[in-house]
C-alpha cells in the first residue's frame, strides 16, 4: 500500500512542472536571421548579464544553433572592443 502512495506522489510532482517556455522559436529564428551580426550591439547586449557573462540557452530562449552563432558574434564584438569582456 505504501508503495503505491509514493509512486502516485511522484507522478503528481512530475505533472506539476511549470516551464518558462513561452515562444516556440528563438528570437533569431522568428526574424529569419541566418547570420548574427557582431555589430548589432543592442541585440547582443540582451544576451549578456550586467557582469558581461553570456546567458545560457535556457535563460535567453535561443535554439542551439542560434546560441552558437550568438556566442561567436559576442566573442567577435568583444575582440573589436564593442562589448566588454568583464564589467
Amino acid at each position: 500500500m505504501a508503495r503505491r502512495n509514493i509512486s502516485q506522489n511522484k507522478k503528481r510532482r512530475k505533472t506539476s512542472f511549470t516551464g518558462t517556455r513561452e515562444q516556440t522559436q528563438c528570437r533569431f529564428c522568428r526574424r529569419g536571421v541566418d547570420y548574427v551580426d557582431y555589430k548589432d550591439i543592442e541585440t547582443l547586449a540582451k544576451l549578456l548579464t550586467n557582469r558581461g557573462k553570456i546567458y545560457s540557452r535556457k535563460r535567453s530562449g535561443n535554439c542551439a544553433g542560434c546560441q552558437r552563432k550568438a556566442k561567436l558574434a559576442i566573442k567577435r564584438a568583444r575582440f573589436m572592443a564593442l562589448l566588454p569582456f568583464t564589467a
